[in-house]
């Protein structure tokens, strides 16, 4: 059904045993942080953020549409979260839910105007849609415009489970981290994802086979930006606050980032990059300015040295599929 490039393995039981193999050991390894005196901040950090990347990979890696505004997924379910938690005082899960409600409403809306575009015109109108959300963001009341959101409770998750530990915490992103991979890496095995892998390597011979691309794409839209909206409900708790940064255009680029340096189209890829930036923000922050310019640099580095990403280059070294 699809046209397979150079770079693309096909979906085999080895293939499918491989991916899980390393799914365990990716899980293993982030649940015994707590116990390595690693920062527990940096790595929920880091699991929102790769949680974001993993859905904005589920459109561009396999659906090929580039989007510049994931930011506003992220940045609409994080404001409507945190309202709901602040304001409203709703339980921990019922704020998760009210700001992944808002994103998906807001794909859906998004999705509509932008997927009929294709290619930059696509990107562009993402672009712009994002932009006219930040700014009606910055003005809106329940915002705080600049100031954002501050002091968000974290409350009890389900009454049992007290989020202002640490550790309980860590261990609530995690499963939510985990939760929403696997559903990714779901979506991407199934029929739904094959016909996704087709369309992005020949539209025109998926709409001769009889498949409504628009709808698929529509669809994979929706879905990458409501799972983009988990990670932004996610990282309120985390960071206890909502603000206009995670709306800017500058996030959206991040995530650009984080997904070709680790490896476009790879399930396990759009982690690693978000591990790489988010540290390197994290322990290279007494470079102040500098940072966004070491930032450029060892982008440019992995392009021209890693052209499928770090994961991507292991992958097609070992011809596994990760």
């Amino acid at each position: 059904m699809t046209t397979l490039t150079d770079d693309t393995l096909p979906v085999t039981p080895r293939a499918m045993r491989d991916e899980m193999i390393v799914f365990v050991m990716m899980a293993l390894l982030l649940a015994a942080v707590p116990f390595t005196g690693v920062y527990p901040f940096f790595v929920m950090q880091a699991l929102c953020f790769a949680l974001l990347a993993c859905a904005f990979n589920l459109l561009v890696g396999y659906g090929g549409l580039l989007s510049f505004g994931h930011a506003m997924f992220l940045g609409t379910a994080g404001y409507c979260s945190a309202h709901a938690l602040k304001v409203w005082a709703l339980p921990p899960e019922l704020g998760i839910l009210v700001g992944i409600a808002a994103a998906f409403v807001l794909s859906l809306v998004t999705g509509y105007i932008s997927i009929r575009r294709q290619g930059i015109y696509f990107s562009m109108i993402t672009l712009a849609l994002s932009q006219l959300l930040y700014f009606i963001y910055l003005q809106a009341p329940f915002t705080h415009g600049e100031d954002g959101i501050q002091g968000i409770p974290q409350g009890h998750m389900f009454g049992i489970f007290d989020l202002s530990k640490p550790t309980v915490l860590y261990y609530v992103v995690l499963v939510g981290f985990l939760a929403g991979f696997l559903l990714i890496f779901r979506i991407i095995n199934s029929p739904f994802g094959e016909v996704l892998k087709a369309i992005r390597e020949n539209e025109p011979r998926a709409i001769s086979l009889g498949y409504r691309t628009d709808q698929y794409k529509f669809l994979a839209f929706v879905l990458s930006g409501t799972l983009a909206g988990f990670a932004g409900a996610l990282k309120v708790f985390v960071a206890q606050n909502a603000s206009l940064t995670d709306v800017h255009w500058s996030m959206s680029g991040e995530v650009v980032l984080m997904t070709l340096v680790g490896g476009l189209g790879t399930i396990f890829g759009p982690v690693v990059g978000a591990f790489v930036i988010i540290a390197m923000q994290q322990y290279l922050a007494g470079f102040g300015q500098w940072v966004t310019v070491i930032q450029g640099a060892i982008f440019v580095v992995c392009v021209l040295t890693f052209r499928r990403g770090v994961v991507g280059e292991i992958a097609h070294y070992f011809r596994r599929s990760l």
